[in-house]
């Protein structure tokens, strides 16, 4: 399994936006794929039990910008979304620079059909309601 980027409770945006430390970098163009972690060990257990061969794609459905499920979670919470950044303006590591470098946009029909599956949070509105109601 080629994994997305990974999220869940205690690892989310709202955490970050919680710990003051979200920043809304904006990149033209720029959209990742994320997964949940309860669809990861779903998804994984089928593939195991159907002793799937190969390589899949694990992600939601919906690329999306960084900035908009930033804003989208902090509308979620009641507060205002950090400011954007153009990411030219961005300070940034050397690590997080590397984040920007490429789209991060995934496919995943292949591991859906040959489990004859869908997602459990299919986009980032799901995961992140399901995030928020089990934050604490």
């Amino acid at each position: 399994m080629r994994l997305a980027g990974i999220y869940g409770p205690g690892r989310s945006t709202f955490d970050k936006l919680e710990q003051g430390t979200s920043r809304r970098i904006v990149k033209p163009g720029q959209v990742f794929n994320r997964i949940h972690v309860a669809d990861i060990g779903r998804v994984t257990a089928l593939a195991a039990v159907a002793r799937l061969n190969g390589t899949f794609s694990l992600s939601d459905d919906e690329p999306a910008p960084p900035q908009d499920i930033i804003a989208h979670a902090a509308a979620m919470l009641g507060v205002t979304p950090p400011p954007e950044i153009a990411i030219e303006d961005a300070k940034m590591t050397p690590m997080q620079a590397s984040f920007y470098a490429d789209n991060k946009r995934c496919s995943n029909p292949a591991i859906k059909q040959a489990l004859g599956i869908e997602l459990l949070y299919p986009t980032y509105r799901e995961d992140l309601r399901q995030i928020l109601e089990t934050h604490s």
